[in-house]
């Protein structure tokens, strides 16, 4: 769970910041409103993501802490990376690669990354959702697909995860209390 979201001043712009257990990120779309406002935040973002040093970098940060990375989408993202007719927008990498929004859910509904979760459990097989609960899969899938929505509306990642947050420990705490959902976890294995 996000322990605060705060801003800081540069250069006499406002940006957000989303910090988490001991790391902090810092909202990218801030950073391009400063650069011509909100009505070119979005192009700014475009052509910062199609420069192929920023993908290797993307690439390098995701494939070292998402197991869920697509490499082979990676690959084809990066031959064309720095082409003229390369374009890239966040929505269609996070889509395509499956960068970094999975860690926003796992945030959203363990407060840990699944990198945090392998260095807490180093002998266990899988990953972080190989152990859920059926509560938390079914709350999984929902914020799955309201962070889908949430994205197509624009909203920043980090008032994206602070909604999830929310709505995940409310539907949590209402199937804690709902008597037919021990019968499903009964079934699960």
């Amino acid at each position: 769970m996000a322990k605060a979201i705060k801003t800081i001043q540069v250069q006499n712009t406002s940006i957000s910041i989303a910090s988490f257990n001991e790391d902090d990120f810092i909202c990218i779309t801030d950073m391009a409103k400063a650069k011509d406002g909100d009505a070119r935040a979005a192009d700014i973002i475009k052509n910062w993501i199609r420069n192929r040093a920023t993908l290797e970098f993307l690439g390098t940060w995701e494939q070292l802490h998402n197991d869920n990375f697509k490499v082979v989408e990676f690959d084809h993202f990066r031959m064309q990376a720095g082409l003229p007719s390369f374009t890239l927008s966040t929505g269609q990498w996070v889509e395509k690669t499956n960068a970094t929004e999975a860690d926003v859910l796992n945030m959203a509904l363990f407060r840990k990354t699944a990198k945090q979760w392998r260095d807490e459990n180093p002998n266990s097989e899988g990953n972080i959702r190989d152990y859920d609960k059926v509560e938390q899969l079914l709350v999984l899938a929902n914020i799955e697909s309201m962070n889908a929505e949430f994205i197509r509306m624009k909203l920043p990642q980090g008032e994206r995860l602070k909604k999830l947050n929310e709505i995940a420990r409310a539907k949590l705490k209402s199937l804690a209390n709902n008597p037919n959902t021990k019968r499903l976890d009964d079934g699960k294995e």
